[in-house]
C-alpha cells in the first residue's frame, strides 16, 4: 500500500543536537541545493499548498524541520546548501550540524537528493550523493522541474544527471511539483525506504 498523508504537522525546528526528537519513528530527509524547490517537492508530495513555507530567497530554512505524518513516521527538511550569501558561520555550522545528523541518526532510513533536472551535474550535489554512499545511507535522488523541459529534452538531461553522478535509471525519480508528475513512483519509493518495502520497477 503506498504511503498516504492524513495528518502531517510541523513538529520543530532543530538548530543543534540536543534538541532532535527522539528517535521512536523511522525518517526521511530531504536534501538540495538552495532554491532547487525542495519546499514545493515536499507540499506537492504531501498535498498541501503550503505546510512547508516557500521562498524566493535562498537559503532561508535555517534548522533541520521535522514534520510529523501520522504517528507513523517523520519527514525532516533539511537547509538548503550551496547558496553563497549565506554567512560562512552559518554555512560551516549548518555543515556540522547535517553531517551529525545524517552520519549518526539512528531512526533515519535514508535522504532525497533534490536536483534540478535543468542543470548539468554541480559539484556540490555529486559531494552530497558520494558523501551518503560512502556511509552506506540510502539515498534517492529526484530530478524536479520536469515541466520545464520537452520531453526528448528531458531526457536528454536526465541520462546527462545519471551519467554525471553515476546514477541509474531505475534509482531515482523524474518529478514535478507543478503538474504532480512522478509523485505516485516517489511516495512508492519512499515507502521503500522507510518501511524496506521491494523496490518497484520502473
Amino acid at each position: 500500500m503506498a504511503l498516504e498523508f492524513h495528518n502531517v504537522e510541523f513538529l520543530l525546528s532543530v538548530h543543534n543536537r540536543q534538541q532532535l526528537p527522539e528517535p521512536l519513528l523511522p525518517e526521511v530527509a530531504f536534501a538540495g541545493r538552495s532554491n532547487v524547490g525542495k519546499s514545493s517537492l515536499i507540499n506537492t508530495l504531501i498535498s498541501r499548498k503550503s505546510l512547508v513555507k516557500v521562498s524566493a530567497r535562498p537559503g532561508k530554512t535555517q534548522g533541520l524541520n521535522f514534520f510529523n505524518v501520522d504517528g507513523q513516521f517523520y519527514l525532516v527538511d533539511l537547509p538548503g546548501y550551496g547558496y553563497a550569501k549565506v554567512p560562512r558561520a552559518m554555512q560551516d555550522a549548518w555543515q556540522g550540524l547535517i553531517s551529525s545528523y545524517v552520519e549518526t541518526r539512528k531512526s533515519l532510513k535514508g535522504v532525497v537528493v533534490i536536483l534540478d533536472i535543468r542543470h548539468e551535474a554541480k559539484t556540490q550535489d555529486g559531494q552530497i550523493l558520494t558523501w551518503l554512499r560512502e556511509h552506506n545511507i540510502p539515498r534517492l535522488p529526484v530530478y524536479t522541474k520536469i515541466d520545464k523541459l520537452s520531453g526528448s529534452l528531458r531526457e536528454q538531461h536526465a541520462r546527462a544527471l545519471d551519467a554525471g553522478h553515476g546514477i541509474r535509471p531505475e534509482e531515482r525519480v523524474l518529478f514535478s511539483a507543478k503538474s504532480g508528475q512522478g509523485r505516485e513512483r516517489l511516495l512508492t519509493m519512499l515507502e521503500r525506504l522507510l518501511f524496506a518495502t521491494p523496490i518497484p520497477p520502473l
